[in-house]
């Protein structure tokens, strides 16, 4: 017999890691049975199994009041104190109709318990599973402490009490080496490590016309080398590493192209890296109007490719980022096997590296030897394909759905003393 299990977050819409991580669990929890619920404030699951609460949101207005006067103060009026309690309250009742309207026997709260981004949301949730004792997974994408943007904060006590809170019935689990030794000093309490995960159990779908069409419709020609940035336009990505290596190229036929635009984190960094692409002859493409979530047509008629099609057609992935919480991308550019350059950040160190990925590494900077290697990865197609087939069987050995399977299996087994995964 299945659970019903609830999954928590503020949003599961779109390509971020939070959405995209879960619904990888939710898949992995249908395979043997047991359903899948979904609690947010912005939502593209089904709208039989799922409860859209606005204020669930991290981006609802009346969140967005809190967190401007919650971060970058040390103190807050009383005003602001109890429009938190208030949604809190609010919110923690819709909680209560979760859990009776669709019969839940698990809980699992997708980041929401470790980042600030909506604090009635997290206060809610400690105020519900302490009152009840529910059954919680606690699935920690990234701490507060991790991002500057909440390092000086007028709501430290809640930060204390719910991000994330010590609570009998919470098994934490974190995705990274790091966010467990930090969870257990700042805290006191134990997790479980679960990676971020991609099927390396199935290969790739194969390469199709509609996917061949990417590179046409993005102003490149066939035999232009793609180098495919495949993240969000923010400083952290390095993305100015990506355009120095281009650079350094020489190489008129090589063609930078990022996939996702700015978000919420403003436009300044793209002007910059706009600017500085110029600067240095590169060819710079910004192609978030063609990437999206799923394949279709724009307002003016013309095709929408997802990020799959993008990584199809790329001939080499940049991958220069000073920090990741993991690194999706990089399990992506293994799975559909092509090079990739990284930036040793931190997690990668601790818990990719060690596995024995074969990718053109930089610490910090780039160097001749680094573009060099790069060049033989585009002249020597033997040397190139030994590499990629390498990474997508350390891939499928230690970050498939198979790893999280057994993961899951300890954690519901745990909780519900079913053990069918």
């Amino acid at each position: 017999m299945g659970v019903q299990i609830g999954f928590v977050g503020t949003r599961f819409a779109g390509t971020d890691g939070v959405s995209l991580e879960s619904a990888k669990w939710a898949q992995v929890l249908w395979d043997h049975r047991h359903v899948s619920h979904w609690y947010s404030g912005l939502s593209d699951r089904d709208r039989d199994t799922s409860m859209v609460v606005p204020h669930a949101y991290f981006g609802h207005p009346d969140i967005e009041w809190i967190n401007r006067r919650a971060f970058g103060t040390r103190t807050r009026t009383p005003d602001v104190t109890r429009r938190i309690y208030a949604l809190a309250d609010y919110l923690k009742g819709t909680l209560y109709e979760f859990t009776r309207r669709y019969d839940l026997d698990l809980l699992i709260v997708q980041n929401a318990l470790c980042i600030p981004m909506n604090i009635p949301l997290g206060i809610a949730l400690t105020h519900f599973i302490a009152e009840t004792g529910f059954p919680t997974i606690a699935h920690h994408h990234d701490f507060y402490w991790e991002r500057d943007r909440f390092s000086v904060s007028a709501v430290t006590d809640m930060l204390w009490m719910a991000f994330p809170p010590a609570l009998p019935s919470i098994q934490n689990v974190t995705i990274n080496s790091f966010a467990q030794e930090d969870l257990a000093h700042r805290r006191g309490v134990s997790s479980i490590l679960v990676p971020n995960v991609l099927d390396f159990d199935n290969e790739p779908e194969e390469v199709d016309d509609y996917a061949r069409g990417f590179r046409k419709d993005i102003g490149l020609e066939d035999d232009d080398i793609l180098f495919l940035q495949p993240t969000r336009v923010v400083p952290r990505k390095g993305i100015e590493h990506s355009i120095s290596l281009v650079s350094a190229l020489k190489n008129d036929k090589c063609k930078l192209v990022i996939s996702h635009a700015s978000g919420d984190e403003g436009n300044e960094y793209l002007a910059a890296l706009k600017d500085l692409a110029e600067a240095n002859g590169v060819h710079l493409l910004l192609c978030d109007q063609q990437v999206g979530d799923k394949r279709g047509l724009n307002e003016d008629g013309s095709k929408i490719y997802t990020l799959a099609d993008a990584y199809s057609q790329a001939d080499f992935i940049t991958y220069p980022s000073l920090y990741e919480g993991f690194g999706n991308a990089l399990l992506e550019a293994f799975y559909f096997r092509k090079p990739v350059l990284v930036n040793r950040y931190s997690i990668y160190v601790a818990d990719i590296e060690p596995k024995g990925a074969k990718v053109i590494a930089m610490q910090g900077y780039l160097t001749r030897d680094v573009v060099a290697q790069v060049q033989r990865i585009i002249d020597d197609r033997e040397y190139r394909d030994q590499m990629v087939d390498f990474n997508y069987e350390i891939g499928k050995s230690f970050f498939s759905y198979s790893v999280l399977r057994r993961k899951l299996r300890a954690l519901v087994t745990n909780f519900t003393g079913q053990d069918n995964l």
